[in-house]
């Protein structure tokens, strides 16, 4: 879901967990929704399941016109984790439909009869398994990402899948969550109808990560949350790189900004979404380049390619956070962490137990409607966990004013 693999092009076009209290009632209601890929060790019962108020099992595709998964084992692992609602009671368990690089979604919602047919096939899935809810992941309407089909229909034809997923949905016995997958970046607002979606989902699940990809031709922060400016580049090789970018989107009549969350959120506010319907997004992984020179300890320096796409938070504490070769630094500017290694030349951007806290906090005093992450199998197995600093953020006897 969450690996763009294009820096300009993509703008352009442990059992103690399992037996924590279940996320206290707020008279504002916030969500913790986690994306989850079971792992190659599946034990559902050991999921942290207490610390979530929704766990989107990914992916189904867009197969056929209709939404399936590609193997049966995958089916079996969702009614095993919807098994667990009996000792979570809670807990929403939804399903996700697409991912990066899936296609099918341009063709499916293209006419009446193919958007019927493919919400036909939801009613169908959600009732099998008895979920709580559907997560479209879509990326991206009218861009034809990873090769994917795109037609400038897309636009309207997104919001008419949303209506009738809406109505159906709420035919059915169980209330159901209906929430989609958008980028960090204000290029591809102008692609949705947003304020009219926005009628029919319940959340937007703002993907505040992959600001800097593997591809990305400069070392610099993934996943921030800090206002990023133009100006808190300047005098490094980054500026150079960020002016072309701008001046590229902007012949497509696209408007950019260094990417963060709380410049996304203020856009999108600007733009009429509610912010109890916006939830941000933290990262349970890292990405990890080499070449970096030692200035300004890497930040925003050149580098000479990933070392490999996307390592998992549960890698990145065990085998570089306790390497004496690499630093801690913190961007106060970008409320971010990362870690450099001159003696390596590597750079890690990545979020931890202070980044995703503080990123609860913001979502708590803007009165979001939530955080979401990708992915909880890339989290630690210890106690500390990331998802513990965002469960512990939120069940606070005061939150943030």
């Amino acid at each position: 879901m969450k690996n763009l693999k294009f820096y300009l092009l993509v703008p352009l076009l442990s059992l103690c967990y399992s037996c924590s209290s279940p996320v206290k009632q707020q008279e504002h209601p916030f969500a913790i929704l986690a994306y989850y890929v079971p792992e190659q060790d599946y034990h559902p019962e050991k999921l942290p399941l207490g610390q979530l108020t929704h766990i989107i099992f990914s992916f189904t595709k867009v197969i056929d016109g209709e939404m399936k998964f590609r193997n049966e084992e995958s089916g079996e692992k969702l009614k095993q984790l919807v098994a667990q609602r009996k000792n979570h009671p809670h807990l929403k368990v939804m399903v996700a439909c697409g991912g990066w690089a899936a296609d099918g979604f341009s063709d499916m919602v293209y006419t009446q009869e193919s958007r019927d047919k493919f919400v036909e096939s939801v009613v169908r899935f959600i009732t099998n398994y008895d979920l709580d809810g559907l997560d479209i992941d879509w990326e991206y309407p009218t861009i034809p990402a990873a090769g994917t089909m795109a037609r400038p229909e897309d636009k309207h034809n997104f919001t008419l899948l949303m209506k009738s997923l809406r109505e159906a949905l709420d035919t059915l016995k169980r209330k159901q969550t209906l929430t989609f997958a958008t980028p960090g970046y204000k290029g591809q607002y102008q692609n949705l109808e947003l304020n009219e979606v926005m009628n029919y989902a319940d959340y937007i699940n703002i993907m505040t990560y992959d600001q800097r990809v593997g591809s990305a031709p400069f070392a610099g922060h993934h996943t921030a949350l800090g206002w990023i400016k133009e100006a808190d580049m300047k005098g490094t090789p980054a500026m150079e790189l960020e002016e072309r970018r701008k001046e590229e989107m902007a012949k497509h009549g696209l408007e950019y900004d260094p990417e963060s969350a709380e410049m996304i959120v203020n856009y999108l506010m600007k733009l009429g979404v509610k912010p109890e319907q916006m939830v941000i997004g933290a990262a349970f992984y890292g990405r990890i380049w080499k070449g970096v020179p030692p200035e300004n300890n890497g930040l925003y320096q050149p580098n000479k390619g990933p070392v490999q796409d996307g390592v998992r938070y549960a890698d990145i504490r065990k085998d570089y956070e306790t390497n004496t070769n690499y630093k801690r630094f913190w961007d106060p500017i970008a409320k971010a962490p990362y870690l450099y290694s001159a003696v390596d030349s590597i750079f890690i951007s990545y979020d931890d137990t202070t980044s995703v806290r503080l990123k609860t906090e913001f979502a708590l005093k803007e009165k979001l409607g939530g955080v979401m992450f990708w992915q909880l199998g890339g989290d630690t197995k210890e106690k500390n966990s990331l998802l513990k600093a965002i469960y512990d953020a939120f069940n606070l006897d005061e939150t943030p004013n």
